[in-house]
């Protein structure tokens, strides 16, 4: 873990994504030095992607991530990443990789690296939304909700978020909204020319606010009891190279939710309107009764 005076919460991320090797096609994981009841998803596909890329030669870049949440991960104690290598093609290589603790899987993702190679191409139109620039921070937008958030406000952030409309508490507050969500994104800080470590930091921040818009319409928000929730499954597509440390728009909608499940579609555009990722995740919504 890196402990040096004056790191920065990206630094810590860069430190977090940083597996070590223990064995041929074994690696280990980190923890953060934060208090939380259960390792966050992000985290746990994010190094995942990192044990699989590192098996990969580095002209075959990530175009698609399938992963499952088996269990709740021990944050007290780190995750060992298991790769198979299922195939080596001439064009495509496939991975699996599951997370250990406790000598039990708490999570399984399936990667896909392809040769990069040229075709047809058309893509979706970034929605019209303000720039990032006139957006406020995320602590400040929920600085009326500090007391209430406890650790969750006061908590280091190495992604900088700024949402378009309200995130979830704010929603509550103000009314009804359509099961939809626009954020603006990046690391925080400057990250190394590694482009795995960009992919692996997008694919830790795609699990941050993509299950809000699963909430929105409802007038449920995190964090006040309303509702329990959690990750199940996640699936990415990298369509072309970008940097996770400079602006990146996340468009999400859900187009369902039921039996204490919800689901949720997310687009991530480059600031100059570009198709970059494309994610899909279901969650766990259990509203008490």
């Amino acid at each position: 873990m890196n402990t040096t005076q004056g790191a920065t919460p990206l630094d810590r991320l860069v430190d977090l994504l940083d597996l070590e090797t223990i064995e041929v096609d074994i690696f280990r994981g980190k923890q953060p030095t934060e208090s939380l009841q259960r390792v966050f998803g992000g985290q746990v596909a994010g190094q995942a992607l990192v044990a699989a890329g590192r098996t990969v030669p580095a002209d075959r870049p990530v175009h698609s991530l399938h992963a499952y949440f088996l269990r709740p991960g021990d944050p007290s104690i780190p995750i060992v990443y298991e790769v198979d290598r299922i195939r080596d093609g001439r064009s495509f290589t496939t991975r699996r990789v599951v997370g250990v603790q406790h000598g039990k899987p708490i999570f399984n993702l399936s990667a896909s690296f392809q040769l990069v190679e040229q075709g047809i191409e058309h893509q979706s139109t970034m929605p019209e939304v303000p720039e990032p620039e006139t957006l406020t921070t995320l602590s400040e937008r929920m600085q009326p909700y500090a007391e209430e958030m406890g650790g969750w406000y006061t908590r280091p952030r190495p992604i900088d978020v700024r949402y378009v409309g309200d995130p979830p508490r704010v929603a509550k507050d103000s009314g009804y909204r359509k099961p939809s969500s626009q954020v603006w994104m990046r690391a925080d800080g400057t990250l190394p020319n590694d482009p795995l470590l960009h992919v692996c930091a997008v694919t830790f921040a795609s699990d941050m606010t993509l299950l809000d818009s699963t909430l929105l319409n409802h007038g449920l928000a995190w964090g006040t009891g309303d509702v329990l929730g959690a990750s199940l499954d996640h699936a990415m597509w990298f369509h072309r190279p970008f940097r996770a440390d400079e602006w990146w728009l996340y468009d999400q909608e859900s187009p369902w939710t039921g039996a204490a499940r919800g689901l949720s579609r997310g687009s991530i555009y480059t600031r100059d309107g570009r198709l970059a990722v494309s994610v899909v995740q279901e969650g766990l919504l259990r509203t008490p009764r």
